[in-house]
């Protein structure tokens, strides 16, 4: 395995409040030479239960907390934790990882509450020299190491003595400093006490964003919809409009076509009151005439009568001009009775006629009276509809007069 980029948990927990019998590690060199993996051994106290984040580290001799490890492994937990019985466990180092100095280095077993729960005796990492091997002395070689020897534990002695007087300043300080670390104790007890306060409300804060950060994400989604339906809305919008467009272009053609017809029915309704007045005219003409003709007849039979003559006696045809006047018709009895009667510079009896209205005699078809109200008639222009007169200079006049009945 090789050394993972998650830190192993670590604590400040000192040497004398560390349980090392819990677990025993096996088969532990008294040094192991560089360069190659080695394998640690290890088994559990009866009692004890290994958890996930266990780690097994490798300690410089003299370390202080679980903090100043070298290297470190995971332990594999069993395959049947609740089994009692002891087996060896192992875990292998990997030479890249190993120490490269000579110092003394020692394994570690740290639970994942950072406490120490067993360690070995120290070894080192060195190559094999010829201190390791068996050599045969002589007595006077031996009689020298055991001076050697003598000098050596007497400076050992002084060394323990001096280690001893050591031991008991360093278990006063420990003492110090476990007094000092009961009242940190209850310190660090208030403090994770608020520590845990805190803890809550962050957590209480994190569930709030959380919240907030539904809702902000609720409230995306719902702008997203919107934004769409407004898109849509601006695409009906511009069809619309576009319907809109060719509506008032329809309806600018239309109001276009709907005054060319109202010109047109206009200039139809002039024309139709022009031919209503020269209609009227016409009529009017007409009614004259045959009023004149029932005049003309009235004095026909007059003059008749006056000469004693019957009209309905007169004989149906009257001689032509290429006669002369000299032969006879031979349908009547007693003769053509104006055969007799030559044309001469003076008017005949029966060309004389008598106007009704101003008793004048005249021989012409008209008199001058008649002639008169005609020129006047042709010089006026008469209203069909409220007989109101006007020159004929004014004719735009009288055709205004005119429409403005009909409206």
């Amino acid at each position: 395995m090789e050394k993972t980029i998650e830190d192993p948990p670590t604590s400040a927990v000192l040497l004398d409040r560390c349980h090392f019998s819990q677990v025993i590690f096996n088969s532990v060199e008294k040094f192991y030479v560089p360069g190659g993996d080695i394998t640690c051994y290890y088994t559990f106290a009866e009692h004890f239960i290994p958890r996930r984040k266990d780690w097994i580290g490798i300690f410089r001799v003299g370390w202080k907390t679980t903090r100043e490890y070298y290297t470190f492994m995971w332990v594999a937990l069993p395959s049947d934790i609740n089994n009692k019985s002891a087996k060896q466990q192992e875990v292998q180092f990997k030479a890249y990882y190993l120490p490269k100095d000579d110092e003394y280095y020692q394994f570690c077993y740290v639970d994942q509450d950072g406490v120490v729960r067993g360690a070995s005796i120290p070894f080192q990492f060195r190559p094999e020299s010829e201190e390791d091997i068996l050599v045969v002395t002589t007595k006077e070689e031996l009689e020298t190491l055991q001076s050697i020897n003598k000098k050596l534990e007497q400076k050992v002695k002084e060394q323990k003595t001096c280690w001893e007087t050591e031991l008991l300043q360093l278990k006063e300080h420990n003492q110090k400093v476990s007094s000092e670390n009961e009242k940190m104790g209850i310190r660090v007890d208030q403090l994770q006490a608020q520590l845990s306060t805190q803890e809550k409300e962050m957590e209480k804060l994190v569930q709030g964003d959380q919240d907030k950060a539904e809702q902000l994400e609720h409230l995306k989604k719902e702008n997203d919809q919107l934004f769409f339906s407004l898109t849509e809305q601006r695409e009906q919008q511009k069809k619309l409009q576009q319907i809109v467009e060719d509506m008032k272009q329809k309806e600018t053609t239309a109001a276009k076509k709907q005054q060319e017809l109202m010109d047109e029915n206009f200039d139809l309704s002039r024309r139709l009151s022009e031919n209503k007045i020269i209609c009227d005219v016409l009529q009017r003409e007409k009614e004259r005439m045959e009023r004149e003709n029932d005049l003309l007849k009235k004095e026909n039979s007059r003059l008749l009568s006056y000469m004693g003559l019957d009209f309905d006696s007169l004989p149906c045809q009257v001689p032509t001009s290429d006669q002369g006047g000299a032969g006879q018709n031979p349908g009547l009895v007693y003769g053509n009775p104006y055969s007799g009667i030559q044309e001469s510079s003076a008017p005949s009896l029966l060309s004389i006629k008598k106007c009704f209205t101003c008793k004048s005699d005249f021989a012409d078809e008209i008199c001058d009276h008649t002639l008169e109200q005609q020129q006047m008639q042709t010089l006026c222009l008469n209203c069909p509809i409220c007989d109101k007169t006007f020159p004929a200079r004014e004719k735009q006049i009288f055709e205004d007069h005119v429409f403005c009945h009909s409206l």
